[in-house]
């Protein structure tokens, strides 16, 4: 049963890093891009990055490029998400998302490419 599972999530204070983990069971993570989605109350989930299968290709929503950095480690089943510089707008329930082609979409980081999805974990940036 193909299972996602994150974690890392908590508070932080206005410029500090989290590090975020998903957890991949039930299925060959090698032949799979994956990808991070975050979402507030009230408000539609947006992508925030994407990783190729083989990590040759790396994508990121505008707002996150430069603080932000998605890897994979294939043998151990395991995708990250490395934030830093963090603001209080990128509050949000974190989501691990796998889709079903080795890389990226084309265009844009949208729920509709992806397949598979995790439960979530909290990331409150706030002083």
């Amino acid at each position: 049963q193909l299972q996602l599972v994150e974690s890392g999530g908590g508070l932080v204070q206005p410029g500090g890093s989290l590090r975020l983990s998903c957890a991949a069971s039930g299925f060959t993570l090698d032949y799979f891009a994956m990808g991070w989605f975050r979402q507030v109350p009230g408000k539609e989930r947006e992508g925030v990055s994407c990783i190729s299968s083989d990590s040759e290709g790396t994508m990121y929503e505008d707002s996150v490029k430069g603080r932000f950095t998605i890897s994979r480690d294939n043998a151990k089943k395991m995708v990250y998400l490395e934030m830093n510089s963090l603001k209080p707008e990128d509050t949000a329930v974190y989501y691990c998302a796998a889709r079903g082609f080795d890389t990226c979409p084309r265009d844009a980081i949208k729920v509709a490419f992806f397949g598979a999805w995790g439960q979530g974990t909290q990331v409150t940036v706030s002083s």
